[in-house]
């Protein structure tokens, strides 16, 4: 990028990086009878991208102001960045709410500059920074456009290059995909990608799998104000067995006594999970047999078959409403 990012910490010195940036153990958010966070564990490896899923309500919003330190927990504790107290994180950490807010009339480029300035980066650096960013994403002819004349998609890239104009160790995005159409979507990942090259770790909420999928090291499935799984992506997928998809010319023989118990039979096919033992026993079988193998294709679960094994299908519908609405938006 165009601008200078070797001064990086406006205020204090940082400490050093812990081997985790976020940190819970055992929080507990009530509002009156309803827990929205209910006795949840959860580490976020420092330098990585880190996603928390869940249906709207899960209560991944409340989470991630408890461990920012915006409001305090009814009971467990956090660390930010190694700091028990979070807020006196604040100047090394950029957060994107999910409460969208920017002054229509400010032009683009100040608006960044105000947002850094909130952090502690001195006006002058943010300006600079500003013209770089909106420079650098194909946004230079909006440097001295006010926010009233971005598109929506404009306005929201602006913010989120408020959120990372200081040079934070830790970003947080509250459902930052919200709105968006695909364009600006895919420019988001890009970015993200972008800010985890450089070391820094990038954690943030959605309710849209494949956001999770194509982003995330590790996410954490939240429903009903709990985790439900943590972990990789991959170990999420593997909960469930890899599914089998065969063809045959044949529609009966010996061979048909190989196939699982579970076995459906569907659209001309034969359905069914991975067998224990792996596909060569089968295969031998079908070809003993005389089946007449036409095609066989071994597909691993997707996220989403995962998250609906996981958090449970009612879960899952809320998730898919939440995408058909961002769709239409």
């Amino acid at each position: 990028m165009a601008c200078d990012y070797q001064d990086r910490m406006i205020g204090d010195t940082p400490a050093p990086s812990p081997t985790y940036a976020v940190e819970g153990h055992g929080l507990v958010k009530a509002f009156g009878d309803f827990r929205a966070v209910d006795g949840i564990d959860i580490a976020v490896p420092a330098g990585s991208i880190y996603g928390i899923l869940g249906p709207n309500g899960a209560g991944k919003t409340t989470l991630l102001r408890t461990l920012l330190g915006i409001i305090d927990p009814d009971d467990g504790h956090r660390t930010l960045l190694g700091d028990p107290v979070p807020i006196r994180q604040a100047r090394a950490i950029g957060y994107l709410p999910e409460e969208r807010g920017l002054y229509p009339s400010m032009k683009a480029a100040e608006a960044i500059a105000f947002m850094g300035a909130l952090r502690g980066l001195p006006l002058k650096v943010g300006r600079q920074r500003a013209r770089a960013l909106l420079t650098d994403h194909g946004m230079g002819a909006s440097i001295d456009k006010p926010i009233r004349q971005l598109s929506k998609g404009m306005a929201q890239t602006v913010q989120l290059f408020g959120t990372i104009v200081h040079d934070p160790r830790l970003i947080v995005l509250d459902e930052p995909f919200s709105g968006l159409d695909a364009i600006n979507q895919g420019k988001l990942e890009a970015l993200i990608r972008e800010q985890a090259r450089r070391g820094v770790t990038v954690l943030f909420s959605t309710h849209v799998i494949a956001h999770a999928e194509r982003l995330c090291e590790r996410i954490a499935i939240v429903a009903g104000g709990r985790i439900r799984f943590e972990g990789s992506v991959a170990d999420a997928r593997d909960q469930l067995r890899p599914q089998v998809r065969l063809r045959t010319r044949a529609s009966d023989g010996a061979w048909r006594r190989a196939l699982p118990a579970e076995t459906l039979a569907q659209d001309g096919a034969w359905h069914f999970d991975l067998p224990d033992e792996g596909i060569e026993p089968l295969l031998h079988a079908l070809l003993e047999g005389q089946a007449g193998i036409e095609s066989l294709s071994i597909e691993r679960p997707g996220l989403h078959d995962a998250f609906v094994a996981i958090a449970g299908a009612a879960a899952a519908r809320e998730m898919d409403g939440g995408k058909a609405e961002e769709a239409a938006s």
